[in-house]
Order: structure tokens, then C-alpha cells, then sequence
């Protein structure tokens, strides 16, 4: 399995490309990573011109440690490939990932991969440039295993549940809601994303809720990302970013217990032994794969 760059993505914001304050707020923000959109944000009369003010948006703002990235139009689009080469020679040095809307199959990614291969090549740029999927074709979750392995490139497989329903025919009225489902409408999408993205080695991402003046809701939603593995959630606004950050992160005491936990067991390992206990829980290896969890996203997010 190729070693890939670990990047924070507790929080993704959205920032439309089109728009220079909004791009200003997103690198000032505290979000982990930041997507400059060129999509669904962006008019088709304003892609052209957007290309250049994300591009300047990478090279002159402060983005502090954040991820950049940019979300492009799909394959299928008049705009995918000028998308990347106009992007990429004008920033490249300062773009972290890509972000792929709308593959149907591992092709549509295989062939980012490939373009982003020559223009690099042209270039010469010195670090390579990931690559981040939305799942939000029924297609694409059928084939969402085959995906998620295709390119080394691949860092993140991300639930976008607002094409998906309507790809699906999913009446949910919100992006993110329920629809009045009486269980978890996006139960069965989130997990056969997550579990394809974990075989991968690479994270899972879930995707926006529209409703961002309901804290609550988007609260919910989170909580059931990350239960299944997730590692973040999407931000559409800047009042969702604080909840993104603070349901994905461990909490100090959780910490504080694995750190604990792992120094237990590394003693008992020591002496010959198996297990260890602490708090009265048996710690062994199937354990301690569950606090190494922990204190891999403490050493992440710097907690």
C-alpha cells in the first residue's frame, strides 16, 4: 500500500472561486481544509474568470496550515481540463489536492491522474498533487471499491449526498436531511464509502447539510460520519465549522485515558505479558488498535 501524504480534514469549507472575499475568509478561517470551488458555487459565465482569482487567491493569502484545494467540473463538462492546466500552471506550487466532482467509474479519476501527471512533468513541480473523489453518482457508489484504488494520487473519497439523492431520486427536500426516512436514509452510502476509502488507506469524508442555522441537525449528521470512521464533514458556511472540528476531534479525556491505556500495555509487552489493565478494561492488541485511533488523531490535529 503506497504511503500517502496524512492530512487534517476534520472540517472541509466551501468557498466559491468567484468570489475574493469569501476566498479572503476561507484561508483566514479555522477549518483544516479549504476548497475553492469552480463547480456548482461558480456560474458557467463565471468558471473562466474564477480559475484566475482562486489562482490568486493560492499564491498571495495566508493559508496558515490549512489544505488547498480546488473542486473542479467533471469530466463530462466543457471546463475539466482547463480547469486543471489553468489552476495548476498558475498555482501549482501552492495547491495541496484537486477535488474530482462526478466520476462514474475509476476512469474519470485514472484520467485526472494522467493529466495532472503531464502538466506536473511540464512544469516540473516538486511536490506531487493529490487527489480528493465525491461520491455522488448511484454509478459511482456501485463502483466505489474499483475507485478508491485506482491512483496512488487518491488521499480522500468524500459523500456528496446532495447529487446522490438526486441521482437516486431521493426526495429529501434538504441537502443533508432525512427526508422523513424513519431510519438513516444515507446509513448504506456512508458506510460502503467508508469501508472502501479505510481499505484504501485513505479517509472518508462526509458531505454537506444545508440547513446551516440548524447547529443541532448538522450536529447529528457529524456524529453519525464519524461513528462509522469518518474523519470530517463539510462546511457550506462558517458557523458549521466549529461543530466539524470540535465532533471529529478526540476529547482531551479521551486522550488522557489512551495515552494511558497505551503506556499500560507497552509495559505489560515489557515484561513478557499479553494484556494490561487499566480502569478495570483488559488491554490487548485489538484494544490498543483502538487507542492507537486516538493517539493518531491527537498527534494529527496537534491535541
Amino acid at each position: 500500500m503506497t504511503t500517502r501524504i496524512r492530512r487534517a480534514r476534520r472540517c472541509q469549507l466551501s468557498v466559491p472561486g468567484s468570489n475574493e472575499a469569501m476566498l479572503r475568509k476561507g484561508a483566514a478561517s479555522d477549518a483544516d481544509h479549504v476548497f475553492c470551488d469552480l463547480e456548482d458555487a461558480v456560474a458557467p459565465s463565471a468558471k473562466i474568470e474564477a480559475r484566475g482569482k482562486i489562482a490568486w487567491a493560492l499564491n498571495n493569502l495566508d493559508w496558515g496550515n490549512k489544505a488547498r484545494c480546488v473542486r473542479i467540473n467533471d469530466v463530462t463538462t466543457e471546463w475539466c481540463h482547463g480547469d486543471v492546466i489553468s489552476i495548476v500552471e498558475s498555482a501549482g506550487q501552492n495547491l495541496d489536492t484537486i477535488m474530482l466532482t462526478k466520476p462514474y467509474s475509476a476512469a474519470d479519476v485514472i484520467f485526472l491522474d494522467r493529466l495532472l501527471t503531464q502538466v506536473e512533468k511540464k512544469l516540473k513541480l516538486a511536490r506531487r498533487i493529490g487527489i480528493e473523489v465525491l461520491i455522488e453518482e448511484v454509478q459511482a457508489l456501485q463502483n466505489v471499491e474499483e475507485i478508491a484504488k485506482c491512483s496512488d494520487r487518491l488521499e480522500c473519497l468524500i459523500f456528496g449526498m446532495g447529487d446522490y439523492s438526486g441521482s437516486q431520486g431521493i426526495d429529501t427536500r434538504e441537502i443533508g436531511g432525512n427526508g422523513g426516512y424513519p431510519g438513516d436514509i444515507f446509513h448504506f452510502a456512508r458506510f460502503r464509502i467508508t469501508m472502501a476509502a479505510r481499505a484504501a488507506g485513505i479517509d472518508a469524508v462526509d458531505g454537506p447539510y444545508s440547513n446551516f442555522k440548524n447547529e443541532e441537525g448538522y450536529r447529528a449528521e457529524a456524529n453519525k460520519a464519524r461513528a462509522l470512521g469518518m474523519v470530517g464533514k463539510w462546511a457550506i458556511h462558517p458557523s458549521q465549522i466549529a461543530p466539524a472540528q470540535a465532533v471529529f476531534s478526540p476529547k482531551s479525556e479521551e486522550i488522557v485515558r489512551a495515552r494511558r491505556m497505551a503506556a499500560a500495555y507497552r509495559e505489560a509487552e515489557a515484561k513478557g505479558l499479553g494484556a494490561a489493565q487499566v480502569d478495570g478494561v483488559m488491554i490487548d492488541v485489538a484494544v490498543l488498535r483502538l487507542v492507537q485511533n486516538t493517539l493518531d488523531m491527537a498527534d494529527l490535529y496537534g491535541l
